[in-house]
């Protein structure tokens, strides 16, 4: 048996970064491990710039995440006002929005860019341990995930959550298992989400967890450095399942 955390994420917008190139920023269909352990950071109170202790984060628990609903695909067109950044010597630095913006309107560029998003999804995430001493319990994730030091989104500031996580504590032989038997309260709240014929898991690890594998996919969101915004490959699987919930 093993203890396996389990919380979930909902809101009226969500995006998981994808690899961007140019103005287009994407998001995949469900979240990623750089993600829901940045979530997990803030809740703890890491700091952004604390390379050593989100460095230990990313590789002291396993990740798995269920899509309960996919939500709709939103794709937002933005135009920036930016100043000059200036190169070697004359490069310039603006500590804030305003700063950038007290600019001469004459001397500010303009960004064009394009960012997806989804909307009313819905997902379970997954953690467990994988190292004889991580830097935090489950339990003491369970505790800071109801209490967080900072505010918590879904990928981006823009994308607040809608309900409660709920993290719950489950013992199970298999991540499969603990996904059939967390329960969360407020269903009535969601209710008007469309049920899902199949229901669709991603996992990392060499154990099948419980699933029958039909696919692994490589994803970058590995963290390398945060303040540099680097990224690693991973390896994940994926499963789908009719009617998982009712088995």
């Amino acid at each position: 048996m093993r203890n396996y955390l389990l919380f979930r994420l909902y809101g009226p917008m969500a995006s998981w970064g994808d690899v961007a190139v140019g103005e287009y920023r994407p998001t995949y269909g469900h979240p990623s491990k750089s993600a829901v352990l940045g979530l997990i950071g803030a809740a703890v109170g890491l700091q952004r710039d604390d390379e050593a202790a989100l460095q230990a984060l990313a590789h002291a628990y396993r990740f798995a995440v269920r899509i309960d609903n996919l939500g709709n695909l939103l794709r937002d067109y933005h135009t920036v006002q930016v100043p000059p950044s200036g190169t070697g010597k004359n490069k310039r630095r603006f500590a804030t929005r305003k700063d950038e913006l007290a600019m001469p309107k004459e001397n500010l560029n303009t960004i064009l860019s394009s960012r997806d998003y989804r909307c009313d999804a819905l997902y379970t995430a997954c953690i467990w341990i994988e190292q004889n001493r991580p830097p935090y319990t489950l339990n003491d994730l369970q505790e800071r995930l109801c209490r967080p030091t900072y505010i918590l989104y879904l990928g981006r500031k823009s994308c607040p959550m809608s309900l409660p996580l709920q993290p719950q504590i489950i013992s199970a032989e298999t991540a499969r298992q603990a996904f059939l038997e967390v329960k969360f309260l407020d269903q009535e709240d969601i209710a008007y989400l469309p049920s899902a014929k199949t229901i669709t898991v991603y996992w990392e690890g060499i154990n099948d967890e419980g699933f029958i594998k039909e696919h692994s996919i490589t994803r970058r969101d590995a963290l390398l450095s945060r303040k540099r915004w680097q990224f690693a490959d991973r390896r994940e699987h994926y499963a789908s399942i009719d009617n998982m919930d009712k088995e």
